[in-house]
């Protein structure tokens, strides 16, 4: 039996538990993998989350739903707002969407790569519009003409860019 094989139905005893969280995370990941794989194409993979607390296993679904939003930042996946977005529609849903959701978050954008030249972008959090600290609206202000006025020159041809030898 290979490992593909073996992985194929798997079944996750105490899931809702730390450790058992885990490893039906770790295990959804490798299951994603292989599925993603050409040569598996067509082969189902299943996995079973058992539990005796039902509440637990929705606790589960909760948390496997927020790593499947890091898993996508994480991967810098262009649509990861969009997957955020699945993954909230998978609660109205009863949960029947974050498989979706995480399989997306593994996928490579096909699509995107030949629109936008890059299939990975830069997470948006963290990022501001303000000013460095220290710095008024005017000395942003010169230093923004300072930027035009040098790329006029370029464009015009009387200076090398930087880094450019003449």
């Amino acid at each position: 039996m290979t490992y593909e094989e073996r992985l194929q139905h798997v079944s996750v005893l105490g899931a809702a538990g730390k450790m058992g969280s885990g490893i039906l995370l770790l295990t959804a990941v490798e299951m994603a993998d292989l599925s993603l794989k050409p040569e598996n194409k067509g082969k189902p993979f299943v996995l079973n989350a058992i539990d005796v607390s039902d509440e637990a296993l929705s606790g589960v679904m909760g948390y496997l739903r927020t790593q499947v939003q890091k898993i996508a930042e994480k991967k810098k996946h262009p649509q990861a707002k969009a997957i955020q977005v699945l993954c909230l529609l998978s609660l109205v849903f009863g949960g029947l969407l974050w498989p979706f959701a995480f399989l997306w978050a593994y996928s490579k954008p096909v699509m995107y790569k030949l629109a936008y030249g890059t299939d990975t972008v830069e997470p948006e959090h963290g990022k501001s519009d303000k000013p460095a600290e220290g710095q008024t609206d005017a000395d942003q202000l010169k230093r923004l003409r300072a930027q035009v006025a040098e790329l006029e020159t370029r464009l015009a041809g009387k200076q090398p860019a930087e880094g450019e030898k003449a």
